[in-house]
């Protein structure tokens, strides 16, 4: 598995119900692209839920390589890079995926928590401390997924939300479309 997400910020009078159409009209594009677990398509909102920016940042779960690079190099990604310019796109490696107790569910929300991995700690230990702390079992949770960027030695937990959650699981964002083609074919539990 394989973790990605780039930020496009944009201006703070920039009209986001732009992006929302944007996604209304396109996110369906990828809900049967081989090789994607998931994209959600994620924006904030200056000064709604405590963001200080307006973004667009979607987050995807990869299944498989192939997929990653057929969506990079193919028209979606240049059709994005020529609208916006093109972002730098943080990755990771994927650890683990829990489906959580609202799967059935549409989530609505999203979070994302970026925690380092301090020099002299052992990776290995905080990946297995921050497995055992997912909010996995916690009302609301749809989906949620644990990776790591061996460059900043940070890991990243990722969840998807039915109903809006607190503060202390990251950066909120609002879910616009979730594409799952090969969600289910993500391996569940731990990736290492």
């Amino acid at each position: 598995m394989h973790a990605m997400q780039y930020e496009i910020t944009l201006p703070a009078d920039y009209d986001m119900d732009i992006i929302r159409r944007r996604v209304a009209t396109k996110g369906h594009l990828l809900d049967d692209f081989a090789g994607l677990g998931l994209k959600a398509y994620l924006i904030r909102e200056r000064e709604v839920a405590g963001s200080p920016v307006n973004q667009y940042a979607p987050f995807y779960l990869w299944h498989a390589d192939e997929g990653v690079n057929r969506f990079l190099w193919g028209p979606g990604f240049r059709g994005l890079s020529e609208d916006f310019g093109r972002p730098a796109i943080r990755s990771w490696l994927g650890l683990a995926v829990q489906d959580g107790p609202a799967r059935a569910g549409a989530p609505t929300t999203a979070t994302r928590l970026l925690a380092p991995v301090p020099f002299g700690q052992d990776p290995a230990e905080a990946i297995e401390r921050t497995l055992a702390a997912l909010p996995v079992g916690l009302s609301g949770v749809h989906t949620t997924a644990l990776a790591i960027d061996t460059a900043r030695w940070e890991l990243v937990t990722f969840t998807l939300w039915t109903e809006p959650p607190g503060p202390e699981h990251g950066d909120r964002y609002e879910v616009l479309h979730l594409s799952r083609p090969e969600l289910a074919e993500l391996p569940r539990g731990r990736h290492w």
